[in-house]
């Protein structure tokens, strides 16, 4: 079987670099490897598929190409904006793309986890998310961070622009039974620690994801990519590669 024409926007970035090592040996041929200063228009037609690791001013350029194209999209940039987050939703509605904030199976996995423990062990328990990332990493919280947020606001009926409280400082009072903590720490080369809390009475539960290499995120991205190609138009996240919903 030939391997199929792919296109890695953020190619220079580390997740770029660890996207294009692993490409060939997943049945991809890197026909484009596009960062800062390159032809977005004319790189991206050569591609059947594309993968974007790029930055929040650049992806919503690359969903409204790729919708051109009426070929399938992968996106993994984080931080997008509202507006971001329009043009993605308005370019699925020509192609299918595959956008989130993580694409580690066991990331995905802990997200299946999250919604379940929330689900039994109810408003009886406090809950916080920590993340820890590198010390170059631009954005705060993480996208998966953000992504734990909403997963747990969507089990408790709570509206994550007002219920999501970014640390904490000074005289704050005690801790309202609605909140749901988010908390995020830089340093050294870390490629992505995130755990989520659910404190009660007597006992906490501790949910763990530990990530020591971008390979898996490179290779699930790739995973993303061969999925999306059968797919029909729409907005799909990884848990939806894996059948997890």
């Amino acid at each position: 079987m030939s391997a199929t024409a792919l296109a890695i926007v953020g190619a220079r970035g580390r997740m770029g670099h660890a996207l294009c090592s692993f490409a060939e040996e997943n049945g991809f041929s890197v026909v484009a490897a596009i960062d800062q200063g390159d032809d977005l228009i004319e790189g991206l037609a050569a591609a059947k598929v594309t993968i974007d690791f790029s930055a929040r001013d650049v992806s919503p350029r690359v969903a409204a190409r790729m919708a051109e194209l009426g070929r399938p999209l992968v996106v993994g940039t984080t931080g997008l904006d509202a507006a971001g987050n329009a043009a993605m939703r308005a370019a699925s509605a020509k192609i299918p793309i595959v956008f989130a904030p993580n694409f580690s199976v066991g990331v995905n996995t802990l997200f299946w986890l999250v919604r379940k423990a929330a689900a039994v062990l109810g408003e009886g328990f406090d809950v916080e998310v920590m993340e820890m990332h590198h010390n170059q990493k631009k954005d705060a919280p993480s996208g998966t961070a953000a992504r734990l947020a909403e997963i747990l606001c969507e089990a408790r009926g709570l509206d994550p622009a007002k219920d999501v409280r970014h640390g904490r400082e000074g005289l704050i009072g005690a801790r309202t039974k609605t909140e749901i903590g988010m908390h995020a720490l830089r340093g050294g080369d870390v490629v992505g620690d995130h755990t989520v809390f659910f404190a009660a009475q007597g006992e906490r539960l501790e949910i763990v994801h530990r990530a020591t290499s971008r390979d898996t995120f490179a290779r699930g991205a790739l995973r993303a990519a061969r999925w999306a190609l059968s797919q029909k138009p729409g907005l799909y996240s990884m848990e939806d590669v894996l059948g997890l919903r």
